[in-house]
């Protein structure tokens, strides 16, 4: 029996693709497996090739497979496109109405399936998906029953006759795939799940459950890809809440209201993708000087422009670090799983109200949508720290405005928010003095910067990089951020059966960089390779920039065709790199 296997199903978009794997996937984790999701799609809303990949497993798996076992087909195109993935005891079950040929070269074994002629017969060709999911669930082995159940929670809302017919699609669909197979298959039987429950669900949907459990009850965005389903979630869960969400014209509409919100004492956010984190630079710049706490989102994808917006990338480094104009302190997180785009949500709320400065959460495209399993989060966990807030104000006999920029030590100084009796103070873009009131004074602007500046200087971040460092001194120290950690992490079991020692850094805090904390690590390596989804290695440069005497060691894989990288990717470039080395 097999400990994991990967499924994938393809067609044109707009075909029931996206319901079939979302059946498919919601059946495996109601028996416990683990799974990891990626979706190529087009930027098209209907039409063009997509397909969703699905790797199952009854251990926790946080990266794409390399090879496929089953592909599900609803065309000719997926085939051509998809086959070679296949190993050479793959399965192809694809519809026979389009008279499938497997390409040459490939060895898996092909099942033409009376796919949308069996739908058709009981009623509509819409239900093809059904058949060709029931057709792959019976090679697994696997009770019918489970992806009964899903059928039942995916389609209950339309009624019981509905329900039945997809049903009937699905037992069509294994009937005739176990009487041409002579049953499942003993090469895709999966040993027992250990049947735990487990969430499964998008980076997408983790950020915006950890903003709600942060205290977020305002939310102001525009739709754009990858960062919609954080707005549509909190479309349906801010209102039951008390909250509120505000489609907006754009994006510069959308963060000037959520730093408005913000200055009336809501935790508020928005979210968006590298063009409406452009849009949004000058107000953001405008919540530095102001030092008005806000969380942005930023779900990288490919550009320039609109560029790639399906596909995955991580080029925005440079635009959340250095593109505001002047100077202001921000914070960049970068979570790479699950867990992490839940909790450091909730910590990005935190920390802005405490650094009183935005704070960007930036994810990428795979791990924004690519579905995956966790284990439930712990609300126990969750700590709400709203800094140095303050809701009463003594008297002050002088009636002199409250002091919003106060000079502190810590150069953090007390917020109110409008309303608080004695904490009425002057709120502008411009220069100004303690009590927000404009100033050009040169000596009033350097103690002013030097105050916003210095608010990060004793920053207390969770896990700015975390660390697999089995080795005092390894081959290989691979380092990178985002979707690619347990993709390295795979790479890496392969490089230690070919006897090549290495650890792997993932940097989590990417401004203020946390140089100290890498330092040792990148001294102690003998080479550093750098993983990141771009072509001018921005990672790799902040690094460099960063650590003093690390350039020499760097050695930067890159990729940005938008696809996100494959195990094997980076086990044959650490390997190639070792060889010709030594």
């Amino acid at each position: 029996m097999k400990s994991q296997l990967s499924w994938k199903i393809g067609g044109q978009q707009g075909e029931g693709v996206e319901s079939t794997d979302r059946i498919f996937s919601t059946a495996l984790n109601r028996l416990g497996y683990y799974l990891y999701g990626y979706r190529h799609f087009s930027s098209r809303i209907k039409g063009g090739h997509t397909n969703n990949k699905i790797r199952i497993s009854t251990k926790p798996i946080r990266a794409i497979s390399d090879d496929l076992d089953i592909l599900v087909a609803f065309d000719q195109e997926t085939i051509d496109l998809n086959a070679k993935e296949l190993t050479d005891k793959g399965v192809i079950v694809a519809d026979e109405k389009f008279s499938p040929v497997v390409p040459d070269g490939v060895k898996a074994r092909l099942f033409a399936v009376p796919i949308t002629a069996i739908a058709e017969e009981l009623g509509t060709s819409l239900m093809k998906n059904m058949v060709a999911s029931g057709a792959s669930w019976a090679l697994l082995g696997l009770p019918l029953d489970v992806f009964k159940k899903a059928v039942q929670e995916e389609f209950g809302r339309k009624g019981a006759a509905v329900v039945d017919k997809n049903i009937q699609a699905v037992e069509r669909g294994a009937q005739f795939i176990l009487e041409h197979a002579g049953g499942p298959l003993d090469e895709f039987l999966l040993e027992p799940a250990d049947g735990k429950q487990k969430l499964f669900m998008i980076g997408n949907d983790a950020i915006a459950l950890g903003a709600v459990a942060a205290g977020c009850r305002f939310m102001s965005a525009y739709p754009i890809t990858p960062a919609s389903e954080i707005m549509e979630y909190m479309t349906k869960t801010l209102p039951k809440l008390g909250g509120a969400v505000i489609q907006t014209e754009d994006e510069i509409a959308a963060i000037t209201m959520a730093i408005g919100a913000n200055f009336g004492g809501a935790r508020t956010m928005t979210a968006s993708a590298g063009p409406g984190l452009s849009l949004m630079m000058e107000a953001i710049g405008l919540a530095g000087m102001t030092e008005t706490p806000v969380v942005i989102v930023d779900t990288q994808r490919g550009g320039p422009s609109t560029g790639l917006p399906t596909k995955q990338e991580q080029s925005d480094i440079n635009a959340m670090i250095y593109g505001t104009h002047g100077e202001i302190p921000k914070i960049v997180l970068s979570p790479s799983t699950l867990e992490e785009c839940f909790y450091d949500t909730i910590e990005a709320f935190n920390l802005a109200e405490q650094y009183q400065c935005p704070v960007i959460v930036v994810t990428d495209l795979q791990l924004s949508l690519g579905k995956q399993s966790a284990i439930p989060f712990d609300y126990n966990k969750i700590v709400i720290n709203r800094g140095k807030l303050v809701t009463e104000v003594p008297d002050r006999e002088d009636g002199s405005l409250f002091k919003r920029y106060a000079l502190n030590e810590d150069c953090i100084s007390p917020r109110v928010i409008p309303g608080v009796k004695n904490g009425i103070h002057h709120v502008t873009g411009v220069e100004h003095g303690e009590d927000g009131r404009p100033s050009e004074s040169p000596l009033n602007r350097k103690k002013m910067m030097d105050k916003r500046l210095g608010k990060l200087s004793n920053l207390q971040v969770t896990n700015p990089i975390l660390v697999d460092a089995p080795h005092e001194t390894p081959d290989v120290l691979l380092i990178g951020m985002g979707s690619t950690g347990g993709t390295i992490d795979e790479a890496r079991a392969r490089l230690q059966n070919e006897g090549i020692t290495s650890n792997h850094v993932t940097v989590r805090l990417l401004h203020p960089f946390p140089a100290e904390e890498l330092r040792p690590y990148i001294e102690k390596a003998k080479r550093v390779v750098v993983v990141e989804n771009n072509a001018t290695a921005q990672l790799a440069n902040l690094i460099k920039l960063n650590v003093q005497g690390s350039a020499e060691k760097i050695h930067s894989h890159l990729k940005y065709n938008g696809n996100p990288f494959l195990p094997s990717e980076i086990y044959s470039e650490c390997k190639e790199m070792f060889v010709w080395q030594r």
